[in-house]
């Protein structure tokens, strides 16, 4: 039954998605085929092993019975025409994009065994010395089918998903993009926003404490606002009305929390975080 121990598996892109992806379906036993879009990346690619064949040349993936798209959101829904043409008409492919509306408008027409997907896992690091063991182990990894879905492919990438320890879900695209914008894409935005906060303080000498001062509490909030900025702009370029919704009504919540505040209303700015001490375990 595919997919099994003679499945070869091809990974588009070996950053921290398609490298980790790669380490764990090798450390299955799975044999896997790594495109890489520049030649100097190869050597080093190698070294960590992160995949069994690398290559610049896309013919590398015309063997493969499943394929993994990892690459940027841009390259995603520009694929250049020489990928096109190696990849066979008879494998499964996925992508890993966190944006599936136009991924799946695009690529439905494109491959008749295409499965968009998304992966939710990811760490600050980025390129070619980002890929780890583990990154998807207890963590979701989403379908967004819709009628034109090969039901088989799908199975093929909810077998592949769950062989490496992720949950499996199954959502329609849009609803995935506007959950994202919440969970993700605004986070990342209200990030970087406290980044520059940070960072734009006019007494210097506040500035230079506060960064002496910054813990691990500042760690955590500020982590993926220091990702790499190309994710963050493909993101918002192609989830913007979703993106714009959600930090609206983020703006809303901040606006209440501030009046409370302003006006000493202790007693309701209390409520209100005991209310969101409860609802946090929900989200994790």
């Amino acid at each position: 039954m595919f997919p099994n121990a003679n499945t070869l598996l091809g990974v588009v892109g070996l950053g921290l998605i398609g490298g980790s992806l790669s380490l764990d379906l090798q450390a299955l036993g799975y044999k896997v085929h790594g495109l890489v879009s520049r030649q100097e990346t190869i050597e080093r690619a190698h070294e960590r092993k992160l995949a069994t064949e690398i290559s610049t040349d896309p013919n590398i993936l015309l063997d493969c019975d499943l394929i993994i798209l990892a690459h940027p959101l841009k390259q995603l829904l520009e694929p250049p025409k020489k990928l096109l043409e190696s990849l066979p008409l008879s494998s499964v492919i996925t992508d890993v994009g966190s944006v599936k509306s136009p991924v799946l408008e695009k690529w439905q027409d494109l491959h008749p065994r295409f499965v968009a997907s998304h992966p939710m896992a990811g760490r600050s690091e980025s390129g070619i010395e980002a890929g780890v063991r583990g990154l998807f182990k207890s963590r979701p990894w989403i379908a967004t089918p819709n009628h034109l879905t090969d039901p088989i492919a799908l199975d093929c990438v909810r077998k592949i998903a769950e062989s490496i320890g992720s949950h499996w879900l199954i959502a329609d695209a849009r609803a995935h993009d506007q959950a994202v914008a919440l969970v993700s894409h605004m986070p990342l935005i209200i990030s970087a926003a406290l980044i520059k906060t940070m960072s734009e303080d006019v007494n210097p000498i506040v500035k230079s404490l506060a960064r002496a001062l910054a813990s691990s509490g500042f760690a955590d909030t500020s982590r993926i606002g220091g990702g790499d900025p190309h994710i963050g702009t493909g993101m918002a370029q192609c989830n913007t009305e979703a993106l714009i919704h959600s930090i609206a009504t983020y703006r809303q919540s901040l606006e209440r929390l501030e009046e409370l505040i302003s006006t000493a209303n202790w007693a309701e700015l209390h409520k209100e975080l005991e209310h969101t001490q409860k609802l946090r375990p929900e989200f994790l």
